[in-house]
C-alpha cells in the first residue's frame, strides 16, 4: 500500500536478527525509548496502526492502556495482551510501563502450530471468541519463561540449537497461557458445537461480501437455521446474523482507517448493490457514518 494514501500504517514484521527468522522479542522500555526517538520507526506506535504480523506484549509493571480493533483495553502488572494478524493495535506509553514484546510472523506461528495444543490456538488466536487480554498469576512462572526466552533469544553464543531453544520456549510460553485462558474463560462441554463455529467463523470471512444472510451459511454447514443460532449463542451468546454483522463492520473499519477509499467503493467491495444501504448499515451498527468514522480515526 501506499503510505501516503492510508490514514493509519500498515506495519510489516521487520527483524534485525536474521539467525533467528520470523520471531522477535524486545522490552516495552527500549519500545518506548525508539519512539521518544523517532529511531527505526516510520510511524508512531501510539497512534493506531495495523499489523501484518502477531504480537504478545507482556506487562510486567505500570498501568496504562492499549487499543485492540477500535477498543481500549487497561492493563496492568502482569497483563498480557495478545493480536493477531490484521488487527489494529495502538499503545499508551507512560514511565512507569515496563515488560516484553514478541513478535511473529503467520509463517512462523504455521511452522509452530503442529507443535501446539489444539485449544491455544483456539482461545489465543481466534479473535472473535475471546477477549485479547490475559491475566497472568504468579504461580504460573510465566515471567520466568518471557524472562528466559529474552536472554536466549540476545545470547551472543552463537549455538547450533538456538533456534531450537527459541521454539520450544515459545512453545511452553504459549501452552501456559493457553492454561490461564481456560480458566478465565467459558468452558464449552460439547467441543462439536466450537467446531462448527470456527468453520462457520471460516465462511463467513471468506463470503461475506456474497452475503450477509445466516440461512446461506447454515446451508454450506449443512445444518438448519435454527441449529446455527443454537451454537452461535453456545460459543459467542450471540446470533448467528449478529456475528455475521460483528464481521462485515470490523472488516468496513479495517478497509475505512487504512486505505484511501471512499465509503461508495467500499460500499460494492462489501457486497452491497446500493452504497446508500452501506451508509445505513454502517450507522446502525456504529452509530457513525463510514466517512465521520474515517475522519475520526485520521
Amino acid at each position: 500500500m501506499n503510505q501516503k494514501q492510508q490514514s493509519i500504517p500498515n506495519i510489516q514484521f521487520k527483524s534485525d536478527h536474521s539467525n533467528i527468522e520470523g520471531i522477535e522479542i524486545f522490552t516495552l522500555e527500549n519500545l518506548i525509548n525508539r519512539a521518544n526517538s523517532n529511531k527505526g520507526f516510520d510511524h508512531d506506535p501510539e497512534k493506531a496502526h495495523q499489523l501484518e504480523f502477531y504480537m504478545l506484549v507482556f506487562y510486567t509493571e505500570g498501568k496504562t492502556k492499549q487499543l485492540v480493533d477500535f477498543m481500549w483495553h487497561e492493563v496492568q502488572k502482569n497483563t498480557i495482551i495478545y493480536l493477531v494478524k490484521g488487527q489494529i493495535n495502538a499503545f499508551q506509553f507512560n514511565e512507569e510501563v515496563k515488560g516484553f514484546v514478541i513478535l511473529f510472523t503467520e509463517e512462523y506461528f504455521k511452522e509452530r502450530l503442529s507443535k501446539l495444543p489444539k485449544d491455544t490456538v483456539i482461545r489465543l488466536f481466534t479473535s472473535h471468541l475471546f477477549s485479547p487480554k490475559v491475566k497472568i498469576t504468579e504461580s504460573s512462572r510465566v515471567i520466568d519463561y518471557i524472562k528466559l526466552f529474552y536472554d536466549e533469544f540476545y545470547r551472543e553464543e552463537n549455538t547450533f540449537n538456538k533456534k531450537n531453544i527459541i521454539n520450544y520456549l515459545y512453545n511452553i510460553v504459549f501452552s501456559k497461557l493457553e492454561t490461564l485462558k481456560k480458566d478465565q474463560t467459558f468452558y464449552l462441554q460439547d467441543s462439536s458445537k466450537l467446531e462448527v463455529f470456527l468453520k462457520f467463523k471460516s465462511l463467513v470471512e471468506e463470503n461475506f461480501s456474497k452475503s450477509r444472510n445466516a440461512e446461506f451459511y447454515a446451508k454450506k454447514l449443512n445444518i438448519t437455521y435454527k441449529h446455527l443460532n443454537v451454537i452461535s449463542k453456545a460459543v459467542i451468546n450471540s446470533t448467528a446474523k449478529q456475528f455475521i454483522d460483528e464481521v462485515v463492520i470490523l472488516e468496513a473499519k479495517r478497509q475505512l482507517i487504512n486505505s484511501s477509499i471512499k465509503s461508495t467503493e467500499l460500499a460494492y467491495l462489501m457486497g452491497f448493490d446500493d452504497p446508500t444501504n452501506f451508509v445505513k448499515y454502517f450507522k446502525k451498527h456504529t452509530k457513525l457514518t463510514p466517512n465521520s468514522f474515517k475522519n475520526n480515526y485520521k
